[in-house]
């Protein structure tokens, strides 16, 4: 079963984007974070969507 959602930790570790660049995603509307009680979730699929949208290294 794969997860719907991540917390931060686990987004920065499979997606490669740092925890304070995440935070300035959020910031910007970029990711929208969910919020579970005090727990911060990213969907994964929102995370997978906003990497596939950045543009390929030359």
């Amino acid at each position: 079963m794969t997860k719907l959602a991540v917390t931060v930790p686990e987004a920065v570790q499979i997606s490669g984007i740092g925890r304070t660049n995440l935070y300035k995603l959020f910031k910007d509307g970029s990711l929208k974070p969910r919020k579970s009680g005090k727990r911060t979730l990213i969907l994964v699929e929102e995370l997978e969507t906003y990497l596939k949208s950045l543009p390929v290294a030359a």
